[in-house]
């Protein structure tokens, strides 16, 4: 089974995250689906750039999260999302994906 990249799990977390939250208005859902992709995204990480680069993807990963928030104020929360997600596939890519497993 091909493996799928962990830009794509970090970013669909929080796309993922936030569109359920907001659809099933229930936060915690949203938070869960958040929280499970990124431990999925920690955990290749791991495996794929060694524990120093994960410590730093996972803070990328909630950092994002959190600044996603006040962003939002901004430039809306859609907009937010989308690049915020964006900023942590590029960087998981290139700390993780791009090297290969």
């Amino acid at each position: 089974m091909a493996k799928v990249p962990t830009a794509a799990v970090a970013a669909s977390g929080l796309v993922g995250g936030y569109g359920v939250a907001r659809w099933t208005k229930k936060r915690q859902l949203g938070g869960a689906v958040l929280a499970v992709a990124g431990a999925a995204a920690a955990q290749q990480w791991r495996k794929q750039a060694g524990g120093k680069a994960a410590g730093a993807l996972t803070a990328a990963y909630v950092a994002a999260f959190a600044g996603s928030h006040p962003l939002a104020k901004k430039v809306g929360a859609w907009p937010s999302v989308f690049g915020v997600a964006g900023a942590v596939a590029l960087a998981s890519w290139a700390v993780a994906d791009r090297r290969g497993a």
